[in-house]
């Protein structure tokens, strides 16, 4: 509370209770129970207060009721019911958002989609996959064990897939792969009013036979059938209307309920090499990726450390790793030619004053080194037991990112604040993970300064607030600078139109 009330978020939150504003009405749990049946649906303390919440700082806002349906008509009948009865509505996946995205600020019916979790067409000469949205990364890939394939957007948590195209989502693999926004190529929408919409047409979904058998994990049809033959393949280019898979994609559950996506897929590279190299100092450290991006190296993965976070990685990996700013690069393709790139990759970086470099090519050896890296938000909350921590995520160009970085290295400097800062520098987007006392209102109110100057400071270099956690409740002040008076309202007449009593979502990005 100590925290919310000093970064003035309750204004944000509403300053609600666990029930809504307006109470549910009379006989609607029933009438959801009727939907759904009993055993999937909970009003019980403990799980509404689950629900509540994300990964974030922000204060637990419970739903009234949570539901999990396990099909599409499921979902369109329960959303109809809460429209005709203009009752909120949240989305819920993994929980594992970072800008409170889940949190039902005003109440009403969590939508749990976790039950929802068939993968239920998968072509490999199309590389695509649709999948609904209580699969996550991992069982995806699980499941694409010896196709030659896989779906390398990795944000690091284990999130589910819809989850990660509703935030936009990216991660260590973007600057090679891109986001989750060029990898989705179709989504099956439910709108606020319950109607169904497919956001590429309908014809790029597969069609099964009567009795809607779809195909688990392990390719089987639920009901024990074989599932009917596919439709027509997903198509990689099209200039039909308005690109309404772009529109869905990072609108953060506010216009409609992602109940399946069509995924692209890559094939998996020949070979794989990850090296390590620490440099003198953050500038030369960025230089150097900005270096290794303009001399055309097909690089898959470059992750920045700065000296801060490479220790309390260190400590926390047991890795022995030099304490100095520090890149973290993967290179992806044939074996002939990742001999090429790695060459490179080490005349770049000696040219910046970097470490040599020892290139891990076993698995083993690849999986310690970015499980150190996907560790770094425990490692950093290790560095002040007992505080809590919260992620930036702007992004930048990259021809601003080392001024931005090294000025933001400063300022935290400056403002006494412990935030020890890693990035996706390969895209401009980099983090500053802030680990401070919530009790402590002076310290309380450095952070949100700091916040402040910093979305300010890649807004000025003409970058934005958020690269792939989202607006959430706590960025909705920046996007407004960011897009300006008619670009938000713009954004506020595509929500009226689909959304006009705002029931999806309320509270969030606008």
């Amino acid at each position: 509370m100590a925290l919310r009330r000093v970064l003035g978020l309750g204004a944000a939150l509403g300053r609600r209770s666990f029930c809504s504003k307006q109470p549910l009405p009379p006989d609607f749990v029933e009438a959801l129970r009727a939907v759904v049946g009993a055993p999937n649906v909970s009003t019980a303390t403990a799980v509404r207060e689950q629900h509540g919440h994300d990964e974030s700082m922000h204060d637990c806002a419970p739903p009234d009721a949570v539901v999990w349906p396990q099909a599409v008509e499921q979902v369109q009948e329960l959303a109809a019911l809460c429209h005709r009865c203009r009752v909120p509505m949240v989305p819920f996946g993994t929980g594992t958002g970072l800008e409170g995205g889940v949190n039902a600020v005003q109440g009403g019916v969590c939508f749990d989609l976790s039950r929802m979790d068939a993968i239920t067409e998968l072509s490999l000469e199309d590389f695509s996959v649709v999948v609904e949205p209580g699969v996550t990364r991992k069982a995806l890939n699980k499941h694409l064990r010896g196709t030659g394939l896989w779906f390398p957007v990795d944000p690091g948590a284990d999130a589910s897939l819809c989850g990660m195209a509703a935030t936009g989502a990216s991660g260590t693999n973007a600057v090679r792969y891109g986001t989750m926004r060029p990898n989705v190529l179709n989504l099956r929408v439910v709108l606020p009013d319950g109607r169904l919409l497919h956001t590429a047409g309908p014809g790029r979904q597969p069609r099964w036979a009567p009795g809607g058998a779809r195909k688990g994990r392990d390719g089987t049809g639920r009901d024990g059938c074989p599932p009917a033959p596919r439709s027509p393949p997903s198509r990689r280019k099209r200039a039909a209307g308005y690109d309404l898979t772009s529109l869905f994609v990072g609108s953060e559950g506010t216009l409609g309920f992602l109940t399946q996506a069509t995924l692209r897929l890559h094939p998996l590279p020949e070979a794989v090499a990850v090296t390590t190299a620490a440099f003198p100092s953050v500038r030369a450290a960025v230089a150097c990726t900005v270096q290794v991006l303009q001399a055309a190296v097909p690089v898959a993965r470059i992750e920045f450390l700065d000296e801060v976070m490479v220790e309390a990685c260190s400590r926390f990996s047991k890795l022995e790793l030099p304490a100095a700013a520090t890149l973290l690069l993967e290179l992806h393709g044939s074996r002939r030619g990742l001999a090429e790139q790695q060459q490179q990759t080490e005349e770049i970086v000696q040219l910046n004053g970097g470490s040599s470099l020892a290139w891990a090519k076993q698995l083993e050896e690849r999986e310690q080194l970015w499980a150190m890296r996907h560790s770094a938000w425990y490692a950093a909350l290790a560095l002040r037991p007992g505080c809590q921590g919260y992620s930036t995520d702007v992004c930048v160009p990259i021809s601003r990112l080392p001024d931005v970085v090294v000025e933001t290295k400063q300022d935290l400097q400056d403002s006494g604040i412990t935030g020890p800062m890693v990035g996706h520098v390969g895209d401009g987007n980099f983090h500053c993970i802030i680990v401070f006392n919530t009790q402590d209102p002076a310290e309380a109110r450095r952070v949100h300064a700091f916040t402040e100057r910093l979305g300010r400071r890649a807004l000025a270099a003409g970058g934005t607030c958020t690269g792939e956690h989202g607006v959430g409740l706590g960025k909705r002040a920046l996007l407004r600078e960011e897009l300006g008076q008619e670009g938000l309202d713009t954004l506020r007449s595509i929500k009226t139109a689909l959304d006009p009593h705002n029931l999806m979502n309320p509270g969030k990005v606008l």
